[in-house]
């Protein structure tokens, strides 16, 4: 199975450099266009799909939404690739988590694998969450072109357990409109390939 993962276009957020997390933000006038002109791309050099899955997120959604009218293909929401939730980050700056919740940024938080801004998910669930959704996939639609329209942190998470380990986790990222191609299969124990350092491993 091929899965081809695509970050969400620019909200106004992204745009600004904030932690979206869990929040509900639709796509700003870039983030439209953006989403609009690689659908275009993919519709004409991009071999068919057989479904359209996508984060239950608004910003998520209206980019899904896009492809669904150029790929004519509907929409069905995946739960399991929801972006992770930031707890008490969500919305601010990196500079305004910092200055309000200092202890909280001077151990590194968000980068913690088994800790997470009070209220948030540790990178450990997201992990789980993702992989688990991963498994469900490559155990149902075996010899299928999956089209995933998802978020950053689940983007690394798809991309380190399928096909590049967690060496580069914090410093690579999937830009807003940009994509990533897996392929996943159920043979060898199945899908997922890597596991995340041991704790004490930054």
């Amino acid at each position: 199975m091929e899965l081809v993962v695509i970050r969400h276009g620019e909200t106004q957020a992204n745009a600004e450099g904030r932690y979206q997390g869990a929040l509900d933000i639709g796509l700003n006038e870039s983030g439209q266009r953006h989403i609009a002109r690689l659908a275009d791309e993919i519709a004409a050099t991009q071999a068919p799909f057989d479904r359209l899955l996508a984060s239950p997120l608004q910003r998520t959604r209206e980019s899904a939404a896009i492809f669904a009218r150029q790929l004519d293909l509907p929409v069905e929401l995946a739960p399991a690739f929801r972006e992770r939730h930031v707890g008490l980050f969500e919305g601010l700056t990196q500079a305004e988590a910092k200055s309000r919740y200092p202890e909280l940024w001077a151990r590194n938080i968000t980068r913690r694998w088994a800790e997470a801004p009070p209220g948030g998910e540790t990178i450990d669930e997201v992990i789980a969450r993702v992989s688990q959704g991963l498994t469900e996939l490559a155990s149902t639609m075996q010899g299928e072109r999956i089209l995933l329209v998802a978020h950053g942190v689940v983007a690394k998470v798809i991309r380190a357990v399928t096909i590049a380990g967690f060496d580069d986790f914090f410093e690579w990222q999937l830009p807003n409109s940009g994509m990533l191609s897996v392929r996943l299969s159920q043979t060898d124990g199945g899908p997922l390939r890597f596991s995340r350092p041991l704790d004490g491993c930054d």
